[in-house]
C-alpha cells in the first residue's frame, strides 16, 4: 500500500470513528429554554442570528451567533446556519434572533427565511424545531420572545 492510500484509509477511518460531540447539561425542549440560552441578545443594538445545535435528545451540543446585521435586518443564508450543525453532527437546530426594536412579532422576511431554512434542513437531514425572536420584556411582550412554532406561522418539523 502506498502512502497516498494509507493516508486516505486513515482519513476515512478517522472520520467514521470520530467521537460523539461534546454535550452540555442544557436541554432545549421549549421556546423558553431557547430564550434563556440567548436572553442577552435582547439588549443588542443590531440584529444577531444565532443557531442552537441539538443532539437527538434535544441536548445543546453547540451554538453561537452566525451573522450580525444592522438595526433592522441581518443577511442570513442556509450555508452559515447549517455549517456548525453539520460539523458538530447535530440532528436538529433552533433558530434565534433578536429584534432591537423589542417588537418580537415575526416580520414577513422572518417567516420567509424560516421556511427556506426548514426546507434546507430537510434536504440535509437536520430538523429545524423552532425560530425564536427575542426582544426586551414589555407589557406587550411579557415573555420577551415569540416562538414561530407556538404562533403557528410556519409548519415545523416534528
Amino acid at each position: 500500500m502506498n502512502d497516498m492510500s494509507a493516508n486516505k484509509n486513515e482519513f476515512i477511518l478517522g472520520f467514521c470513528m470520530s467521537p460523539a460531540p461534546i454535550t452540555t447539561d442544557i436541554f432545549i425542549r421549549t421556546p423558553e429554554d431557547g430564550y434563556m440560552v440567548c436572553e442577552q441578545q435582547a439588549g443588542y443594538g443590531q440584529e444577531a442570528f444565532t443557531v442552537l445545535c441539538l443532539n437527538t435528545r434535544n441536548r445543546l451540543i453547540a451554538g453561537g451567533i452566525v451573522t450580525i446585521g444592522i438595526i433592522d435586518s441581518t443577511l442570513t443564508h442556509a450555508r452559515e446556519v447549517f455549517r456548525k450543525a453539520i460539523l458538530c453532527q447535530a440532528s436538529a437546530v433552533v433558530l434565534v434572533h433578536n429584534h432591537p426594536s423589542s417588537d418580537t412579532t415575526p416580520s414577513p422576511q422572518d417567516i420567509k427565511l424560516t421556511k427556506q431554512l426548514i426546507q434546507a434542513g430537510q434536504v440535509i437531514g437536520i430538523k429545524v424545531l423552532d425560530h425564536i425572536i427575542i426582544g426586551t420584556r414589555t407589557t406587550n411582550s411579557p415573555k420577551g420572545y415569540t416562538s414561530c412554532r407556538e404562533m403557528g406561522v410556519v409548519e415545523f418539523d416534528s
